[in-house]
């Protein structure tokens, strides 16, 4: 059985992963899924984590979903021959959370019958829960690590998510994919704020799509509306 450890190159896995080489343990294999949709800055990293992961001849195998994401999105027959049918998920979030599972399935099948290291933090305790199944092994829950100190590993190393000049843990909870629409109205505030290049590609989805955002109640063009009013009146306030 070899040892292989999912990496998705956001703060806890990337910490996991740093941490299962300085401390010497058994590693064979990094897997990372791609999905399409992810934020450049998780590329960067990937590309930087590769060539550490050659020089200590420690395999990198990328996994790449059945079909584009986009496709997924809009054009896919979905509920094929019932009353309902129609094309494409939309947006990849809440109970409809149509390109995580996916994402988990191809994992664990790419893992099955091998030790899985899985990145999530001390502070995790549901999903730990959740995920406590077949040969998966939770080192960061044994060293017991919060997702600060998984971020705090990774800074220590020079390891950070920028975009548009600002780092991305600074105003998100979460570096998943860019489209999620898991994303809180706090971090869409501050995708609207300071990441234009993400809310603008948001805005893009949006206009393919008839489904909210958010809620079942906001759309995209809706959120923008209540950001930009927010921020008028920010500055109205501070001009009196």
């Amino acid at each position: 059985m070899k040892y292989i450890a999912s990496i998705s190159f956001g703060k806890d896995s990337l910490c996991m992963l740093l941490k299962l080489i300085d401390l010497g343990y058994p590693l064979d294999e990094v897997v990372f899924y791609d999905t399409g949709m992810e934020f450049q800055a998780i590329y960067d990293i990937r590309d930087r984590i590769k060539e550490i992961l050659e020089e200590k001849n420690i395999k990198f195998t990328e996994l790449k979903p059945k079909c584009n994401f986009e496709y997924c999105m809009f054009e896919k027959p979905v509920k094929v021959g019932k009353p309902n049918e129609h094309k494409g998920y939309s947006w990849c979030g809440g109970r409809c959370r149509w390109g995580t599972m996916e994402k988990i399935r191809a994992i664990e099948e790419y893992c099955k019958g091998n030790y899985e290291y899985v990145g999530i933090a001390i502070d995790e305790p549901k999903r730990l829960e959740k995920e406590r199944k077949g040969n998966k092994i939770f080192p960061l829950a044994e060293w017991n690590m919060t997702e600060k100190d998984c971020l705090n590993y990774c800074y220590s190393y020079g390891f950070k998510w920028e975009e548009d000049g600002v780092e991305l843990y600074t105003i998100l909870d979460r570096v998943s994919c860019w489209c999620c629409a898991n994303k809180n109205l706090k971090e869409l505030e501050n995708y609207y704020l300071y990441l234009p290049t993400y809310w603008n590609k948001l805005k893009q989805l949006q206009s393919r799509t008839d489904r909210p955002f958010k809620y079942n109640k906001y759309t995209i063009f809706d959120l923008e509306e209540k950001f930009k009013e927010k921020t008028d009146g920010k500055m109205r306030k501070a001009s009196n």
